[in-house]
């Protein structure tokens, strides 16, 4: 039996009342991995090489440190 047959197997089990849980979480799976663009991937490669600014504070505090001159 494959994973897909298997899966409509246990729906087929699952009280009508809680299909709307089943049904969000399968929506969710649809949704397909997004691929991080050159600049995104540019980025990890810098903090992973141990460079770039790792910041750790508030919200607050990021965007007034982003808004110093």
């Amino acid at each position: 039996m494959s994973e897909r047959e298997f899966a409509k197997n246990l729906i087929d089990q699952i009280p009508e009342s809680r299909l709307y849980y089943v049904i969000a979480y399968l929506q969710g799976a649809m949704i397909p991995d997004e691929t991080p663009n050159a600049e995104t991937l540019e980025a990890f490669e810098e903090l992973e090489s141990g460079n770039g600014h790792h910041f750790s504070g508030t919200t607050d505090e990021l965007f007034a440190e982003l808004l110093e001159d």
